[in-house]
């Protein structure tokens, strides 16, 4: 099993990277940001790691035997909103028939899924010191798919996973063993029935929306059957579930200060079971407003449970 954890860019420090040496942790996610400036952040992320100070950080990583991945709301940055006024017919219809540029595109019309796949490629090499495992999830939010009169037959699901065919191809003749996520997450979480995953495609299963009052393993019948029919999908290979046991940015309202952040140890240890129970094989979750803010005004975070699962 692996284990990941997942910061903010800003957030990362040589201390970050010890303190995941020291849970065992192997794989470093970097996640820059969601929300509707999603598209922002990714870009302010990638002019920062032309430094040679967050060169050196991956760096790092790296050596430290840290594998490292980007999770990112990408959709935005790969189709640019400043195109609707050359292309309108790129981005989406909302749920009013009205062409939208608010988040991500129309994935019936190929000149723009091909525009997007080529800039995935070109995102894939630009990330530093990535894995050949890429995260490019759609936008961040509910009912952000395409109405248009052919995306309409599709479901939220079966639309997000068109793209991600279509980015993965494209990826792969500049890295030919990549492979690509499918974002199981608020209205994709239901399992695609129209479009069939290429092979390299892999589950990433982010419960965002369950009450964290409780443990997973209360999870409803609907929602196991759902799971089921998500791994009968793409299988359990490389599959991952992404929880938000130490996401003190949901915590905190994704507002600055960051808050004082308490963890139900028990209960990550056994959710931690109980996803090992269901089959998958990377578990993990964010571990964002964790920085040196977090510390000046909290101390040092309790991860502890991390460690022993």
């Amino acid at each position: 099993m692996s284990k990941f954890l997942i910061v903010h860019p800003d957030e990362l420090s040589v201390k970050w990277i010890e303190r995941l040496k020291s849970l065992g942790v192997d794989t470093l996610c970097i996640h820059s940001v969601g929300g509707t400036e999603a598209h922002e952040h990714l870009a302010k992320m990638l002019e920062g790691q032309k430094s040679d100070e967050v060169k050196s950080l991956f760096d790092l990583a790296t050596t430290e035997g840290l594998s490292v991945e980007y999770e990112l709301h990408a959709a935005s940055y790969l189709l640019p909103r400043e195109l609707f006024k050359s292309h309108p017919e790129y981005f989406r219809v909302d749920a009013n028939g009205e062409r939208t540029t608010s988040f991500n595109f129309c994935v019936s019309n190929k000149e723009a899924l091909d525009f997007v796949s080529k800039r995935a490629a070109e995102l894939a090499d630009t990330l530093y010191a990535s894995s050949d495992k890429f995260y490019f999830w759609l936008d961040d939010g509910k009912d952000l798919h395409c109405h248009c009169d052919k995306c309409r037959e599709l479901s939220p699901s079966d639309q997000q996973l068109l793209a991600l065919n279509s980015m993965l191809e494209a990826i792969k003749e500049k890295r030919p063993d990549a492979k690509l996520a499918y974002l199981a997450y608020c209205t994709t979480t239901d399992a695609p029935k129209k479009i069939k995953p290429h092979k390299d495609i892999f589950l990433e299963y982010a419960p965002f929306e369950r009450d964290r009052k409780l443990p997973a393993r209360v999870m409803s019948e609907a929602e196991r059957e759902n799971l089921a029919k998500l791994f009968e999908v793409f299988g359990k290979k490389d599959s991952k579930i992404l929880e938000y046991w130490y996401d003190n940015s949901m915590f905190s309202g994704w507002k600055k200060p960051p808050k004082d952040m308490t963890v139900d140890n028990e209960m990550v240890v056994d959710d931690v079971s109980f996803y090992r129970e269901l089959g998958f094989e990377n578990i993990g979750s964010f571990a964002c407003y964790l920085g040196s803010d977090y510390e000046e005004l909290h101390g040092e975070p309790d991860l502890s449970a991390f460690k022993n699962v």
